[in-house]
């Protein structure tokens, strides 16, 4: 057996998936143009939406958002007042394209999470492969997942938006199969004892036992794609962390100051909002082992 050279295997990685992403573009470059258009089209709506409305209106919202799920005027208050924070410093326009970036990733990060997660808890051996690969995508450097989507999505929202998915994924997919192999057996066995079929009693037994675990992973979700802002702007994607790559760039000490502190404020809003979702009055009980 051939005794392996200093830095052979790195040599050899490098080239398969340079390899592989050429041969990809040299497969179907237009395809690979219009999935890159398709992807980016709700968060062009969606920035679009935000940007028409009236910072008032959608500070209102927010408050009554915040109420609602708070079940507290003075945390809807709170919110609003944070995000009066962010028009007062200037950023609103930017935190509105970052406000639909995270919320069009953390979609897409449910969408595919949540099939995941099941498929993990029903499946056992599924699932410890699964765990082994999220612990992969969560060790893996942010800039690593840059490289190749910038190199077939080119510059802009497309590439920033894949990554986003790929960094929001694990935490969802990860708690949704936790969440659905705590829910006690006890639980399961009544389901079933009423009747229903298995798919029944996951949709209306398990998932919503698993909830709390759930939203806990979606809140990770919303943080780890946030923390995709600045370094999404590396990449040409528009937002509160262009205004920190600016400062950077210029070496302005205070922009830098300015577009962090409003990183800062959108997380809270987006992070207080998600955790006060995931904690419901009627799951309480449940929560505190009250069943």
């Amino acid at each position: 057996m051939r005794k392996l050279e200093y830095g052979e295997l790195g040599a050899v990685l490098r080239q398969l998936v340079n390899r592989g992403v050429e041969r990809l573009l040299q497969f179907n470059p237009e395809g690979v143009e219009a999935f890159g258009r398709g992807v980016t089209m709700p968060v062009r709506w969606l920035e679009w939406a935000l940007l028409l409305a009236p910072p008032w209106l959608l500070g209102l919202g927010i408050v009554a958002l915040g109420w609602r799920l708070g079940r507290s005027i003075r945390f809807g208050l709170a919110m609003g007042a944070l995000m009066m924070g962010l028009w007062l410093l200037g950023l609103w326009a930017e935190s509105m394209r970052s406000l639909a970036l995270v919320s069009v990733a953390v979609a897409a990060a449910v969408l595919i999470g949540l099939p995941l997660g099941i498929a993990g808890a029903r499946y056992p051996r599924f699932g410890q492969v699964a765990r082994v690969i999220y612990d992969l995508m969560q060790t893996v450097p942010s800039f690593v997942y840059l490289i190749p989507a910038a190199m077939l999505l080119g510059l802009g929202t497309a590439p920033a938006l894949f990554a986003t998915v790929i960094v929001a994924v694990p935490p969802v997919a990860r708690m949704t199969d936790l969440g659905l192999r705590s829910v006690r057996v006890d639980d399961r066995d009544a389901a079933r004892a009423l009747g229903l079929s298995e798919r029944l009693a996951l949709w209306l037994v398990e998932l919503p036992l698993a909830r709390p675990a759930i939203m806990a992973g979606i809140n990770q979700s919303v943080m780890a794609a946030l923390g995709m802002v600045v370094i999404a702007s590396m990449i040409g994607a528009r937002g509160l962390g262009e205004t920190v790559l600016i400062g950077l760039q210029r070496a302005d000490a205070g922009q830098g100051a300015v577009g962090g502190l409003g990183i800062v404020l959108l997380a809270i809003v987006v992070d207080r909002l998600s955790q006060a979702a995931g904690r419901p009055r009627w799951l309480e009980p449940l929560a505190n082992g009250d069943r």
